[in-house]
Order: structure tokens, then C-alpha cells, then sequence
């Protein structure tokens, strides 16, 4: 008998059928009905190791599977436990660093219950008592033994719900696994109501897991943690947790399997004839296309308006990632003038919580060309269906975040492209930079894209036509820009992205600005300020025609007898007379009182500790100094080998 071609076994492992243990029946229905009709590389290796008792740390390229590699282990691993988790205890734990992430997780856990009849019962009947639309004559949901396994999620947010919502919708609905962020995970698990004992509690996952380590997580995930059992099982996922393996291992692993999914991807030939490139890891998925302009800074919006237009197909779901949530503010505004045909939705961190989720969910379910203006709080693990372009016009501060960012596109084999946006100069060596931390991107030939001085003109007079139009757009704008310029001088690659590098009078035409904003940026810049613009700033109107009217009210003197201003009042004037860039600066002074004041509870904190606490901690924090380190001294090497290189 003739063996079996080796390209024809490896689809044959790759069917889910043939994953062991074996998966439900239920589980393949649910995953065929959501059109998966393969394995990914990490789903196959990771579902296993996790399902048959292991710990286990996955580092794989975004857009790779992850969360079906997660969710399906914890799912089989409950309903076979051998009986029914009891009221008011919990299985199992999955934690996510933002609420985006958070509620699409929940999501796909739902979606795949619905095929498990138990659990989809118990959720739909909470659904229905809490939408209070239950049908008198409808037909009863089907009861099943009270020794039968059900799953019931809740997902924990925050936001409009508050804690004490939280515990009542646990204590009154059969939950038994919990999704949430950090904060509000803590804040339920510290309820003396919610029980995670040896008995019950089975599996934790960190979704995302080197981000659950920033500084805002790190004590909430270590309070987490000491409320779970050391027995269970335990899965860090993210596309880059290398650089925090150790640490979090270290944390509440015991002998974890450690499982990475690389991309081979041929680099650049070497120039000697007949030797290709060197096969080189990528962390990016091969089905996305990374690739780069550089422009000057008002020829940029104009060729994102020429790249939406021949761009073949014509994408229906964008992503454009701004450096601020106040540059967001601004230019949803002015892109619509400009970007015609398309629908801009706003999208930061500033937004409140309704407002994020609203915002959200009309981008996912968009049928038009649309346009997801952003900032860095949808860069990471959001599985958004089939975002075709992610356009950066301003690089993440952040290096790491710009695989995340590139990564809402070409998500589980689907084509997609991701354009970064540099100036000619010294951020063209970004590119180099990249490609040191493994991260290439080649420059955009296919579609060419060529902007003509007239037709940056015309785009920078269209966004000055609208910003003339109201001046709360102005202040927008003026807003908008000085935050844009602290970002972009806090930039991690430094070297790069410099301030005494930047053209002000091209950056105020490229944001279609009236007038370049006071700063100390700009104390020895001696150019035009007004950038050309002539405006009657006296008759420069709001478009709100109550604030425009106490605009001219205190700008005539009020009119009418004024009451004596309290101090209050005079504070308030005196804070609308100080320019932006010192507005920032009092609230780099506020949040470091904060600091000061969160130091001092810190301090009281650790008074109160008992002796073994104290000595836990202070391993913790040894754990976490070595991390950083070990992370100080790749940035440098890395750093030190791309500066070999541009030499």
C-alpha cells in the first residue's frame, strides 16, 4: 500500500475530528455552522495540551485562532466534570485587558453554546426574564436533570453597571464562568458571596496575557490570583508574550507546555545573483499585506482618499488609527468632507462605555463602506469580521502595538492590508526598525499612489472650509494638535520621530488648521503662525447658537450688571485664558499629585501586610524587575543593530 502524500496527512491532522481527545458532537456542529472547517495551527496544538491536563502559554501572530483554542478546552473541560458546578460557585475564569475584547469573547462563548442544549436553555431563559418579554403562550424551554452540566456566562465591564449589579445578577442567575476585565473581575471575586473553591474552580485563562502586566493590571491580577486555587489549569494567550513568559510563569503556572506559531516568510534577496532571500519569522499573518508610504504631511488624507477609491475591490470595513483620542475628536469632523462615500465612526478610550459599544457594534455590523476612526483601544485582540484596510497615519508609539494594530486585517486566511503613513526624512529609518523586531513592511507600489501639490492644496482648504464653519471644530483642532505633538514626542523610537524634525507650517495645512496652536514647541520656530489664513477672529461664530451668543456676551463686556464672580467663577476664566500646551501641563501636575497620593495609600497598604505577605510580594516584584531588564536589554540590542544598520 503506497503511503499516504504528506501533504494530504497534514489536512487530514488539521480536521477537527481528528484532534484527542476527542471533541463533542455538539462542539463540531457549533464550529462547522461557524464555517471553520479546518484547525489553525495553534487551535491544533494548543486544544490538546489544554484539554489533557496541561498549562499551557501560547504566543501566536494575531488574527491566528487564539480564542476558539481557548474557549473550546474550557468548555469540555466543564461539561465533563463529574457534577454540576454548584449555585454561587465558579469554573472557570477567562480575563481580557480591555471591554472590546471582553465582549467578543462572551460572544463567541455564546454562540457556541447554543448548540449545547442545557446551557443554551439556562441562557435563554435569563434572556428572556431580563428583557421581560416572556410569552405567556409560548412554549415552554425544555427542562433537563438538575444533575446535567449547563455553562452560564457573565460578563463583567463595568461602565453603566455597577458592582453591586454585578453580584445581584450573579446570585440570582446560575452563572459558573465569568469574562471581564481586571477591575470589575476583582471587585466580584472579592464579594464573600462568590466562591472559587479546589472543588469546583477548574481553569483560568489571560487573554492577551503581556498586556494583563501593564502597570494598571498588575496588582488587580495579583489580587485575582490569590483568590483562585493553585490546583487548576492555566492558559496565557497573546500575540507577543515572550517578552513576559517568564514572569508570568512564574505567577501560577506549573510546568506549562510553552507553544508558539511562527510565520516563515522570505525576506529580501541578498543582491548575489542567484541567492534568495533568507527565510525569516514574521508576527504577522502571511495573508496580510504590510506595506508603507511616505508622503509629505498634507499630500497623507488626500491619498487615503485616492487609495479607498481604486483600490480593487473597494474595501468595506477600514480601520484608520490616530496617535489621540482628541486628534479623533477633530477629525471625525473633517474626514467626512473629504472622504465622500464613506461612513466615519469614532472610536476611544475617552468615549463612555454606552457610547463605545454603540460605536463598536455599528462598525462590526456595517454594510456600507465604513470607516473605524481610532486610537490604540482597538489595536489589540478584537476579532472584527472582515475588515479589508488598516490605515496608520500616525506610527503607535508603541512599536509592539503596530502588529496588533496591522493585524485587524487578514484575520484566519482572509487577504487584507495594512498602509503606514511616514514623512520623507529621518521616520523612513522606521522602516529599518521594523524589520529588526522581525516586523517587515515593503513599500506600496500596487495600487500606485501619487499626490499632486494642487490636490493636497484643494484637501487642505476643504478641511479649513469646514473647521471656518464652527468654531468649536477650531478649538477641536487647536485641541487635537497639541495632544498630537506630546504624543508624537514621547514616541519610543526616539531616534526616529523627532520634534526638532517636524515642519509646522506642513503639519498646520495638513490638518487644515487657522492658525498653529501657543506652545513651547514652537518658541524658536520663526515662521508665519497664522500659516496664510486671514480670519475676522471677532466674528468667528460657534455654530451653537447659544454658546455663540454667550460668546459675544462676554466678549461686549456682558451687557447687563454682572453678579460679583465667586473665586470658583475667576479660577474657571482664568483656566480658559491659558494656552493648550499649559493646560497640559497643570494636568501632568494633577496626575502627579495622583501619583504622590496613590504612593502614599500604597505605603499604608504595605504597613498592614503580615510578614509572609510581605514576602510574597517583594518576590512578585523581583519577578517583575528582572522582566523588565531582560525587555531594556532586547530594546537596546535591538536598538544598537538597527543603529548598525542605518550607518
Amino acid at each position: 500500500m503506497a503511503p499516504e502524500p504528506k501533504a494530504e496527512a497534514l489536512q487530514r491532522q488539521r480536521q477537527w475530528e481528528a484532534l484527542t481527545p476527542p471533541l463533542s458532537e455538539w462542539i463540531l456542529d457549533a464550529i462547522s455552522s461557524m464555517g471553520f472547517a479546518k484547525t489553525t495551527p495553534v487551535q491544533q496544538a494548543a486544544i490538546p495540551l489544554f484539554m489533557g491536563n496541561k498549562d499551557v502559554v501560547v504566543e501566536a501572530v494575531t488574527g491566528s485562532g487564539k480564542t476558539l483554542a481557548f474557549l473550546i478546552p474550557v468548555i469540555e473541560r466543564l461539561i465533563r466534570i463529574d457534577a454540576p458546578i454548584k449555585k454561587h460557585h465558579v469554573g472557570a475564569i477567562i480575563i481580557s485587558p480591555t471591554r472590546e475584547l471582553a465582549t467578543q469573547i462572551h460572544t463567541v462563548l455564546v454562540s457556541l453554546l447554543k448548540f449545547h442544549a442545557p446551557s443554551a436553555a439556562a441562557i435563554g431563559a435569563i434572556e428572556e426574564e431580563d428583557s421581560e418579554m416572556v410569552d405567556a403562550d409560548a412554549a415552554p424551554l425544555p427542562t433537563f436533570p438538575s444533575s446535567t452540566v449547563k455553562i452560564v456566562p457573565q460578563l463583567l465591564l463595568g461602565g453603566n453597571i455597577t458592582p453591586a449589579q454585578d453580584l445581584s445578577t450573579f446570585l440570582k442567575k446560575p452563572v459558573n464562568l465569568l469574562i471581564g476585565t481586571p477591575g470589575r473581575m476583582l471587585e466580584l471575586l472579592s464579594s464573600p458571596h462568590v466562591h472559587c473553591p479546589q472543588s469546583s474552580f477548574d481553569v483560568l485563562i489571560m487573554d492577551e496575557a503581556d498586556r494583563l502586566l501593564d502597570l494598571g493590571f498588575k496588582e488587580d491580577l495579583q489580587k485575582i490570583l490569590s483568590r483562585l486555587p493553585k490546583q487548576r489549569r492555566t492558559g496565557l494567550f497573546s500575540a507577543s508574550v515572550s517578552e513576559a513568559v517568564d514572569q508570568l510563569v512564574r505567577v501560577g503556572l506549573r510546568n506549562p507546555v510553552r507553544v508558539n506559531v511562527k510565520v516563515k516568510a522570505r525576506a529580501a534577496p541578498t543582491g548575489k545573483e542567484g541567492e534568495p532571500g533568507r527565510i525569516e519569522d514574521k508576527k504577522t499573518p502571511a495573508s496580510l499585506q504590510m506595506s508603507y508610504l511616505a508622503l509629505p504631511p498634507p499630500h497623507k488624507i488626500p491619498a487615503i482618499q485616492k487609495l479607498l477609491t481604486i483600490l480593487q475591490p473597494q474595501p468595506q470595513k477600514t480601520i484608520l488609527y490616530l496617535a489621540t483620542c482628541y486628534s479623533v475628536d477633530y477629525f471625525q469632523h473633517v474626514l467626512p468632507d473629504i472622504l465622500k462615500g464613506q461612513t466615519i465612526i469614532p472610536l476611544h478610550g475617552k468615549h463612555p462605555d454606552n457610547v463605545r459599544r454603540k460605536n463598536f457594534t455599528k462598525f462590526v455590523n456595517s454594510i456600507s463602506p465604513t470607516i473605524l476612526l481610532t486610537t490604540d483601544v482597538a489595536a489589540r485582540g478584537l476579532d472584527i469580521p472582515a475588515v479589508d484596510l488598516v490605515l496608520q497615519l500616525d506610527p503607535p508609539s508603541d512599536p509592539k502595538t503596530f502588529i496588533h494594530r496591522c493585524g485587524r486585517a487578514g484575520r484566519a486566511g482572509r487577504k487584507g492590508l495594512a498602509v503606514t503613513f511616514l514623512t520623507p526624512g529621518r521616520e523612513e529609518d522606521y522602516v529599518e526598525f521594523l524589520r529588526v523586531r522581525q516586523t517587515p513592511i515593503t513599500p506600496l507600489t500596487s495600487p500606485a499612489i501619487s499626490i499632486s501639490a494642487t490636490e493636497a492644496k484643494d484637501a487642505t482648504n476643504r478641511l479649513r472650509q469646514v473647521v471656518q464653519d464652527d468654531r468649536a471644530i477650531f478649538e477641536k483642532a487647536q485641541r487635537g494638535f497639541v495632544s498630537w505633538v506630546r504624543a508624537y514626542s514621547k514616541h519610543a523610537a526616539s531616534s526616529i520621530f523627532r520634534i526638532a524634525d517636524l515642519q509646522w507650517d506642513a503639519l498646520g495645512n495638513a490638518w487644515g488648521l487657522l492658525k498653529l496652536p501657543s506652545m513651547p514647541e514652537l518658541k524658536k520656530w520663526d515662521g508665519d503662525r497664522s500659516l496664510g489664513v486671514t480670519i475676522d477672529w471677532n466674528e468667528y461664530a460657534y455654530k451653537d447658537k447659544a454658546r455663540e451668543k454667550q460668546r459675544r456676551t462676554e466678549a461686549e463686556g456682558g451687557g447687563e450688571e454682572r453678579p460679583v464672580a465667586k473665586l470658583s467663577d475667576s479660577k474657571k476664566w482664568k483656566d480658559k485664558q491659558v494656552p493648550w500646551s499649559q493646560k497640559i501641563e497643570l494636568q501632568t501636575l494633577k496626575e502627579q499629585r495622583r501619583e504622590k497620593k496613590a504612593a502614599k495609600r500604597e505605603h499604608d497598604r504595605v504597613a498592614g501586610l503580615t510578614e509572609e505577605e510581605r514576602k510574597k510580594e517583594d518576590e512578585l516584584k523581583q519577578m517583575i524587575e528582572q522582566v523588565r531588564k531582560k525587555v531594556k536589554v532586547e530594546e537596546a540590542e535591538a536598538e544598537e543593530e538597527f543603529e548598525g544598520f542605518s550607518d
